[in-house]
């Protein structure tokens, strides 16, 4: 009977609770990040300084984390995931969309249908290269039994998807061709998918990535515009998994020439090869041709850390709205807004500033991880980070 569990007893069953039900947002603010360590950033991030900080945008992921040692393909050791970002919660209202390739060595599924429809007709799924169909079968499978589609007119189970799903490559320190993502790893990361706080670093599809030659993965931000027309947000998700070590750039100063230790021990590797994945969100009222603009716009974000698109590299981007709800009724006229293009300057900053704070914080928050047959990637050691920001005058 309740009567007779002592307090110790209680705040463990609270504490269990709060890890069993709250896992992303108890990782999340236990994570630094680089605002915490100092380093500035221009513009206004938002509340959470996230992409959920537009207001609907939900984010899942599901790690998976197991084996030491030698390599046995399929046993391990596993080191991937998959993210999911969800437009407008777990409520199916298709959201205009753009998208945009600087680097086509990568895959986003279902783009030629948002770029002929000019909908995001699901949620955004990142995992690794060779998950990407498991991932894509998986989301159909849940939509449908979710009912999280618009049947056709007097066929209630018709049904069709294109799911969006990006990938970017783990091998060097995942099991990646033991397919270890299985469905029931896609449904977790849909179904927890929540608002808050967004887990950082070695999480979901970024759990094995590496980035600039240290520890990636995933990573957030955001940006408030206080425009003539309207404050609106934009929030950027990126899978930071690409780059060279000497280009490596923080807040203007060329971080990778001071720290030219710590770099990955795992068989030779072509140093700028690898991918990056960027989803960018806002609730500014825009149409497709304009999000996709906003999706151009990523590269300078990238560019800022010193990315420049290898030929190695799959650079991918999706931008979409959460304005205009129910724009895609079959059946009706709608009448939609959008912000004239003369004000979209400010949303274009504001994509680059988040696309380069959300890289920033994706390798700040990552671990050093060992993965297939000992291969080790460091961390960025934020000690030498912050004295080598001070050496360049950009903190005190």
């Amino acid at each position: 009977m309740m009567r007779h569990i002592i307090p110790f007893q209680i705040v463990i069953l609270l504490l269990f609770s709060i890890f069993i039900l709250y896992p992303q947002d108890v990782l999340a603010q236990n994570k630094p990040r680089a605002r915490d360590l100092g380093i500035p950033f221009e513009g206004t991030p938002g509340t959470l300084n996230a992409i959920t900080d537009v207001i609907g945008v939900e984010v899942g992921h599901t790690t998976l984390i197991t084996g030491d040692g030698k390599l046995e393909v399929g046993k391990g050791p596993v080191r991937t995931g998959v993210t999911a970002i969800l437009p407008r919660c777990k409520k199916y209202d298709p959201v205009f969309a753009g998208w945009y390739s600087l680097n086509g060595n990568g895959e986003m599924t279902g783009t030629t249908w948002v770029e002929e429809s000019g909908f995001l007709e699901g949620p955004v799924m990142i995992t690794n290269t060779h998950s990407v169909g498991v991932v894509r079968d998986a989301v159909i499978e849940w939509q449908f039994k979710n009912r999280f589609f618009d049947p056709l007119p007097n066929e209630p189970y018709a049904f069709w998807a294109l799911p969006v799903v990006a990938e970017t490559y783990d091998g060097e320190l995942n099991d990646i061709n033991g397919f270890h993502v299985k469905k029931e790893d896609v449904f977790k990361a849909l179904d927890s998918a929540r608002s808050g706080p967004v887990s950082e670093g070695n999480v979901g599809g970024g759990t094995g990535m590496i980035c600039h030659r240290f520890k990636g993965g995933i990573g957030t931000a955001s940006r408030q515009i206080n425009e003539k027309l309207g404050v609106y947000t934009v929030g950027v998700l990126v899978q930071a998994n690409y780059g060279s070590r000497n280009t490596l750039t923080i807040s203007g100063v060329p971080v990778g020439k001071e720290i030219t230790d710590l770099m990955p021990e795992f068989r030779s590797a072509d140093d700028g090869n690898g991918s990056i994945i960027v989803v960018v969100a806002t609730d500014a009222p825009l149409l497709p041709h304009q999000l996709k603009r906003l999706a151009r716009r990523v590269p300078m974000g990238i560019a800022k850390v010193g990315g420049y698109a290898s030929n190695g590299s799959g650079d991918i981007f999706i931008a979409f709205s959460t304005a205009n709800s129910g724009a895609s009724n079959r059946e009706e006229k709608q009448k939609l807004d959008m912000l004239p293009n003369d004000h979209m300057s400010s949303l274009f900053l504001a994509t680059v500033q988040a696309t380069e704070e959300a890289i920033v914080n994706a390798l700040i928050a990552a671990d050093t991880m060992i993965g297939i047959n000992g291969s080790k990637v460091y961390s960025i050691p934020h000690d030498r980070l912050i004295e080598i920001l001070k050496k360049y005058n950009r903190i005190q």
